[in-house]
């Protein structure tokens, strides 16, 4: 494991938005969908994640995830994602995401 210090960590924004919207992203070289997400007073930021294997369109669609908001934009096929959806390789290697246990303003950071 490597060691970080707290200035590294810090560097790391991580903050909590509201999926908008959901759509199959087609170009895609592994299955995936492209999301719209509110971040609150950061604005709204595009991700293309990998998580078409447990979770529909229609159960994103209003949930509140954490997301690494402070990556360069990185150009996936015809599409810029702008963060980076947060979550947990399962056994199966499946993308559990991670998620506030309670509801919390859009943008807040986690730290």
């Amino acid at each position: 494991m490597n060691m970080i210090t707290w200035e590294d960590f810090e560097k790391v924004d991580i903050r909590v938005g509201t999926i908008l919207e959901v759509a199959d992203f087609e170009k895609a070289k592994k299955p995936a969908y492209q999301l719209v997400i509110d971040f609150g007073q950061l604005g709204i930021k595009r991700s293309s994640a990998q998580i078409t294997t447990l979770y529909t369109k229609e159960e994103l669609k209003g949930r509140q995830i954490i997301a690494v908001v402070n990556f360069p934009p990185k150009q996936i096929a015809n599409f810029f994602s702008e963060c980076l959806v947060l979550g947990v390789y399962n056994a199966d290697k499946q993308v559990v995401l991670l998620e506030p246990s309670l509801k919390v303003g859009n943008g807040d950071k986690i730290g």
